[in-house]
């Protein structure tokens, strides 16, 4: 855990930002478990129990400034925002247990972006988002016995 606070606190301050309590809450939080996504709603709530008077417009803002500068990823799923401790490489792509929820780092092969641009005439693509789903070998192993 402390080389997540030192991480984020020089990622602050290189660029121009205050390390906080607050701040130093939230790395706690979304670091505590860097293998699963959590609800935002969870982390919020977690955070607002320490600082009760921090808004949720605060938590979410920090957030996406968090996602900005690289330390957390940040997602949709189904109709719930969540976050996670970013990995340490800077593209790359998930499996995530239907079961347990963790979610583990994969590698793929570049992707043509010419061949996707092909088949949307004047758009540019800018980023994308690989998932796999299914059964992680320990549920499976559970699962099996």
């Amino acid at each position: 855990m402390n080389k997540l606070i030192a991480q984020a606190k020089a990622k602050l301050r290189a660029n121009h930002l205050r390390w906080t309590k607050q701040r130093e809450m939230m790395v706690k939080v979304v670091g505590a478990d860097s293998q699963h996504y959590q609800d935002i709603t969870v982390v919020d709530q977690a955070i607002r129990q320490a600082y009760p008077g921090l808004s949720h417009d605060t938590i979410y803002r920090n957030l996406k400034e968090f996602e900005r500068l690289g330390l957390v990823e940040l997602r949709q799923h189904h109709d719930q925002m969540q976050v996670k401790y970013r990995c340490d490489t800077a593209h790359h792509h998930h499996f995530i247990c239907e079961i347990c929820g963790r979610v583990q780092e994969i590698q793929m092969p570049p992707l043509d972006m010419e061949y996707y641009e092909h088949q949307l005439p004047g758009a540019q693509i800018t980023g994308h988002v690989f998932e796999l789903r299914g059964i992680c070998a320990q549920c499976r192993a559970k699962h099996l016995k």
